[in-house]
């Protein structure tokens, strides 16, 4: 599994207008290359007077599947200009859809390549990006005179307090990034002193916004 991976924030779409050309990027998360295809098609159905729909789409934790189609452009100034895009932000699961109704002004092989990898660009900046990190759940069983401590440590380290549970003792959930818990653990042992118990839970991934649009840049 992955330690971490980046990927959309969620489905949606962004338009841009370049010399009277609109340029529609429609992004989806995807699992398959058969799912990719289906929000392809649909985008061309949904789109069917437009001039063109041109896709790219990557798959798998290594990006293992990796398409691109100019549908109808000048070969190479679609498709790949948007994979680019995808591959430099290191997005996985993602497919994009670029839908041009040509405005009368013809943009030239660089003009095109500039127009879709913008598109993309410009609706992962509008849709946002996630960070998700595997995490592993740690249970701390305290008592009532060390929650402040552990309190003070969760707000001025890179672990989160998930949850707090109040009984006879004290239960507290934090989330640590997988490769980080035994380090975790020995931190929490040192600053109480030993006055702890941990129960381990499910390890999962978390997501994170990446709130900086500026990481998002084109190609």
């Amino acid at each position: 599994m992955l330690e971490s991976y980046f990927t959309i924030r969620s489905d949606g779409e962004s338009e841009i207008e370049i010399k009277k050309s609109r340029f529609i990027c429609s992004l989806k998360r995807v699992y398959s290359e058969e799912e990719a295809k289906e929000f392809i098609a649909q985008k061309k159905k949904e789109h069917w007077k437009a001039n063109h729909n041109c896709s790219a789409f990557v798959i798998g934790e290594q990006n293992d599947i990796q398409r691109s189609n100019d549908d109808g452009e000048p070969s190479g100034t679609a498709g790949i200009p948007m994979l680019e895009v995808l591959k430099k932000q290191e997005l996985i699961n993602v497919v994009a859809v670029v839908t041009r109704y040509f405005g009368g002004t013809k943009l030239g092989a660089g003009g095109l390549i500039r127009a879709y990898s913008h598109a993309v660009s410009h609706a992962l900046a509008d849709i946002g990006l996630v960070e998700g990190k595997l995490q592993q759940e740690i249970r701390l069983a305290i008592s009532y005179p060390n929650l402040g401590s552990v309190q003070n440590f969760m707000e001025h380290t890179p672990y989160t307090l998930k949850d707090t549970i109040y009984g006879e003792q004290v239960d507290v959930i934090c989330l640590v990034d997988e490769p980080k818990s035994e380090k975790f653990m020995a931190e929490i042992i040192e600053l109480l002193n030993g006055q702890v118990t941990f129960e381990e839970g499910e390890c999962s991934y978390h997501e994170l916004p990446i709130t900086k649009k500026e990481q998002i840049n084109d190609i």
